[in-house]
């Protein structure tokens, strides 16, 4: 039997199944559900960097997800994170007026 990757209880019973046909669990003890093996991957930090650097470049966001392997919905969630980062004001130092 699986165990909860919560609480680790072998107390799970089958739960119907998840939108791509998966076998869905729920734990017994805390109510938790879960699959067995969820597709979910975490992007690693190598492939952000290279992100950072395509969007400098300006490549569309459907080409940098296509060479990355990344979805569109995350990789624009990702770049919305980070505009916000990014500070607002920008300086201007007035012109000198000739003579």
């Amino acid at each position: 039997m699986l165990s909860c990757p919560s609480c680790e209880s072998k107390h799970t019973v089958k739960n119907g199944r998840i939108h791509n046909g998966k076998q869905n669990y729920r734990c017994r003890d805390c109510g938790r559900q879960f699959v067995q093996d969820p597709q979910n991957k975490l992007i690693d930090q190598a492939t952000k960097d290279l992100i950072d650097k395509l969007i400098l470049e300006r490549l569309s966001l459907a080409g940098i997800a296509r060479v990355t392997g990344v979805s569109e919905l995350w990789l624009q969630r990702y770049v919305n994170a980070k505009y916000v980062t990014v500070p607002r004001r920008v300086s201007v130092s007035a012109k000198k007026r000739g003579d």
